[in-house]
């Protein structure tokens, strides 16, 4: 069985629920937005496909600032759902025209929205990639909980910066320069 590697033209992006009126609960806020938006300038460097999605907007509020202002330089797909699982079918009907089998996954929370679309893309026949220190949770003793289900229902646990090094793959790549100033910005601790 080949071990599954991230290739820029093989991966999408997926950014779960990252609004306002739930930041302020979130263990650790700061650090996941600031690697949600690195991930997202990232994947506009490497014409990754960004989508996003919003849970319930009008209870929630939008997209927090930092990670939308990436978003709108990025371009990117934006659903609103009230499933839990972002999996709804606008999401699967883009993953699927996008040819692309691998999907890196953050946001919030990790042990509901995070959790029931992993296990969505799972069940779909896509390989996602959590990078874990893009998602978190209001409660922080479930988080490791949430990540030790996903990864035993198949998906792969990666950081931001493992991941930004395997999707560059060589330092020719012609993206390496630009991609070298996000990874000066991942916050290391």
């Amino acid at each position: 069985m080949p071990i599954p590697r991230l290739r820029a033209d093989e991966t999408s992006l997926l950014v779960i629920d990252l609004q306002e009126r739930l930041m302020p609960t979130i263990h650790d806020a700061d650090r996941t937005v600031l690697h949600a938006s690195l991930l997202v300038e990232l994947a506009a460097r490497l014409e990754i496909p960004v989508l996003v999605t919003e849970q319930y907007v009008r209870g929630l509020g939008p997209t927090v600032p930092a990670v939308q202002s990436a978003l709108d330089r990025a371009g990117c797909l934006k659903v609103e759902k009230t499933r839990f699982s972002g999996c709804v079918p606008e999401v699967l009907e883009a993953l699927r025209a996008s040819g692309r089998g691998h999907v890196l996954v953050c946001g919030i929370e990790a042990p509901v929205c995070v959790l029931q679309t992993t296990l969505d893309l799972i069940a779909h026949g896509f390989v996602p990639w959590l990078v874990t220190d893009a998602i978190s949770g209001s409660e922080p003793a479930q988080i490791p909980v949430a990540f030790r289900r996903m990864e035993a229902a198949g998906a792969i646990a990666t950081g931001l910066m493992s991941a930004l090094y395997e999707l560059l793959g060589d330092a020719s790549n012609p993206a390496f320069r630009g991609c070298l100033e996000l990874a000066k910005r991942v916050d290391r601790r």
